[in-house]
């Protein structure tokens, strides 16, 4: 039954797995195809979403079916194929069974609640009216390497995080950034806090220009050796002019709060901070603009996110004026808040954050 299509349909999938790592969800992506004699029609695309939808069935396989069925209007997906990145658990091979899926290609096993083989295998049942063909291991090794990674990435985090800490031990005071915002009113930005699942209990600031909203998103990336209101007068600006600019502080810099290792700080960290971030806001698309020394966060947004990162700007902005001469060192009242700014240059391949 494997076709020269397959490799190419679980990439996709595998992208979708992406993208749910961004989100914090359990790497796991789908994709549901018709075949037909003028090539195969892309019905559904979908990754893991349990958190994100507070919904304990929306895994990969599942809000794939129900937007396939949507598209056609039937829920009989009859002589459709659906490529999953990981073994289908019960719930999911029994929707299959009953959507009548023709077959199913799926990549890494599930050694502890597959329903394919691994711990039963539902899909082999003879007394079923309905027998669904079930091909698994194409592109096993990329989906597995997914699954560890994004896997010792929560044990390092929440070991990261296991001891209590005061609230000023991950956060800078108010007061030590108030002359900062004073200095920033009149450039009339929004100030967001974002503590979002993906997050793990860190949260992050941001300045939001919101535009006009017929313009582009871009999304600013600052200086590891400063943060955000570096680009305030040149958000401002693009404002002006019908942009939209997101301005984050990265965990560890500016108003965001600060994890006390540098070890935690990875491109991949802060990678999927920001990814995760403009998945939860809704923005499907943007563009980056980011000082020359963030070339390598720029390039590894691009690389686990190519759909949604629409080009790359380089521009070294200057600080608006007014500003506290200490503006760059008032996000660190005490050493144990630089741990950011120690950390970098961010190796790609070192362990950490969510690595």
């Amino acid at each position: 039954m494997t076709t020269e299509r397959d490799p190419t349909h679980m990439a996709r999938a595998l992208a979708q797995a992406r993208l749910a790592a961004a989100q914090g969800e359990v790497p796991v992506g789908a994709v549901l195809v018709r075949p037909g004699p003028a090539g195969d029609e892309v019905l559904a695309e979908a990754h893991n979403r349990p958190i994100g939808h507070c919904d304990p069935t929306a895994h990969a396989e599942m809000l794939a079916l129900r937007e396939a069925a949507q598209r056609l209007g039937n829920y009989r997906l009859d002589g459709c194929v659906l490529y999953v990145t990981l073994e289908p658990c019960a719930m999911c091979a029994q929707a299959l069974l009953h959507a009548r899926v023709a077959r199913v290609v799926y990549a890494a096993r599930e050694p502890k609640t597959g329903a394919a083989g691994s711990v039963l295998d539902l899909f082999a049942l003879p007394q079923l009216n309905h027998q669904t063909v079930v091909e698994g291991g194409l592109m096993a090794d990329a989906s597995s390497e997914l699954l560890q990674t994004f896997f010792a990435g929560r044990r390092q985090t929440a070991k990261a995080l296991a001891q209590p800490l005061r609230p000023d031990a991950l956060r800078t005071p108010a007061a030590a950034l108030a002359p900062v915002w004073d200095a920033l009113a009149g450039l009339q930005a929004q100030h967001q806090t974002w503590s979002w699942p993906h997050l793990q209990g860190l949260q992050m600031h941001a300045l939001d220009w919101p535009g006009t909203g017929d313009g582009d998103v871009w999304l600013a990336l600052h200086s590891p050796t400063a943060w955000g209101v570096q680009w305030a007068d040149w958000a401002a600006q693009q404002a002006a002019h019908g942009d939209r600019v997101l301005v984050p502080d990265l965990l560890g810099f500016g108003a965001s709060d600060k994890p006390k290792k540098p070890r935690w700080h990875t491109l991949q960290a802060h990678a999927q901070a920001v990814l995760g971030a403009m998945a939860a806001l809704g923005i499907p698309a943007w563009r980056v603009v980011a000082t020359p020394d963030q070339a390598a966060l720029a390039a590894h947004l691009q690389a686990l996110a190519p759909e949604a990162v629409l080009g790359v700007m380089w521009l070294e902005p200057t600080p608006p004026p007014g500003l506290p001469a200490d503006w760059r060192d008032r996000p660190y009242p005490d050493a144990g808040h630089r741990a950011g700014p120690r950390a970098w240059p961010w190796p790609p391949g070192e362990a950490g954050g969510w690595a």
